[in-house]
């Protein structure tokens, strides 16, 4: 295997600080969570306690003004562990981001002290029932009334987070007839009038995840609420497009984690699974299938690994983020399937690891942007422009 040298002794040492506290915080009530299927509130606030939200945010806000390499650790951890349930990383590393990259000084002030002790939880709503993939498709709508102020009205769906969120940041049209450019991004908090979560979604993985609906019916927001003040208004879709990157990039961490904890685990299994009088792992088939996982595994992580040193200096682009993000998350599928192969029948019972994962890894090739509009971004970059 290649030697890593993403990281300092500095990483690895934070590595194991948050292994402990998912030790002792997460893996003992994941599969409750999963049942229940939420995260206990309280994990938030301990996280928050060990700073371990908001980490790259600056220190007058409440961060540690840390790289972005620490949140890849956590990232890594959080996959390895299979505990789809924790949204850490979006609530640190793209809710927060946008108020501190957009957002006034007042604005910042206000939520990201909130967000990095975990006193508040962040979701960000882009997604509606009819518009997914294609941002430019919303029809949530937010107008400016007489006295400044906006109407908010719409619904949104697979909100990640959305359950818990004390603050969303929510995507809507300030000039519906402007297409793209008619989009804003406003700070919604729970409470307000007219704003109403629907029901938690039940899912094929990510069953601790708490995913909701969203609903927006005349929620009069004042020109505070407006990310970044009135200067940002219809300049919503720029930004969503400038932080596309950085979360896409961090499903494909996630992917490569994930895809190496499902080798390592059944590296154990078919070593010890013995059929017809020898163990799995004696098998050429089993050999083989292995060898060429851990291949493509690697092959993806070295590159990931020179998306995250990219990113950690801004200079990760949009094509490259969306190489990263399609052939992992594809490659993450892929594994997951051959895994849960290798282990037979036991691959199918919810209460094996390699069951959970790889029902938790197919939403990976469709949020983020589903893989054929990666597609898509990559081919344009090339120069290759569709309609």
């Amino acid at each position: 295997m290649i030697d890593r040298t993403l990281f300092t002794p500095e990483h690895e040492a934070f590595r194991d600080s948050f292994r402990r506290f998912m030790e002792k915080e997460i893996a003992p009530h994941h599969e409750a969570w999963e049942e229940q299927g939420y995260v206990d509130r309280a994990v938030w606030n301990k996280a928050g306690d060990n700073g371990f939200l908001c980490m790259t945010m600056p220190e007058a806000y409440g961060g540690s003004e840390a790289d972005k390499l620490y949140s890849v650790v956590q990232m890594e951890e959080l996959a390895r562990g299979g505990f789809s349930g924790i949204g850490y990383g979006l609530h640190s590393e793209i809710v927060a981001p946008y108020i501190l990259h957009y957002g006034t000084e007042a604005q910042k002030q206000k939520y990201l002290p909130l967000l990095a002790s975990g006193a508040m939880v962040g979701a960000i709503a882009m997604s509606e029932p009819a518009a997914g993939s294609d941002l430019q498709g919303v029809k949530s709508t937010a107008i400016k009334q007489a006295d400044g102020s906006y109407l908010l009205n719409g619904s949104k769906t697979f909100i990640t987070n959305g359950w818990h969120a004390d603050l969303v940041i929510v995507v809507a049209k300030t000039r519906p007839d402007a297409g793209a450019k008619g989009t804003s991004l406003f700070l919604v908090e729970r409470g307000m009038p007219g704003f109403e979560k629907g029901k938690r979604l039940k899912k094929l993985g990510l069953k601790a995840q708490d995913t909701s609906e969203l609903f927006f019916d005349n929620v009069k927001l004042d020109a505070s609420q407006l990310l970044g003040g009135p200067a940002m208004e219809n300049r919503g879709f720029i930004c969503l497009m400038e932080q596309l990157p950085w979360e896409r990039l961090q499903i494909a961490i996630g992917a490569v984690s994930a895809a190496q904890a499902a080798i390592d685990w059944t590296v154990t299994y078919v070593k010890d699974r013995k059929v017809f009088g020898q163990t799995v792992a004696a098998f050429q088939n089993t050999r083989y299938k292995l060898a060429e996982m851990q291949t493509e595994v690697q092959v993806a992580r070295v590159f990931v690994d020179k998306c995250c040193e990219l990113v950690n200096v801004n200079k990760l682009d949009t094509a490259t983020a969306s190489m990263a993000k399609y052939w992992c998350s594809d490659l993450q599928c892929k594994v997951m399937d051959e895994c849960v192969q290798l282990f037979g029948g036991y691959g199918y019972m919810w209460e094996y690891p390699i069951t959970r994962a790889y029902a938790d890894a197919r939403v990976q090739r469709i949020y983020g942007g589903t893989n054929e509009i990666m597609k898509e971004v990559i081919s344009r970059g090339m120069g290759l422009g569709g309609r």
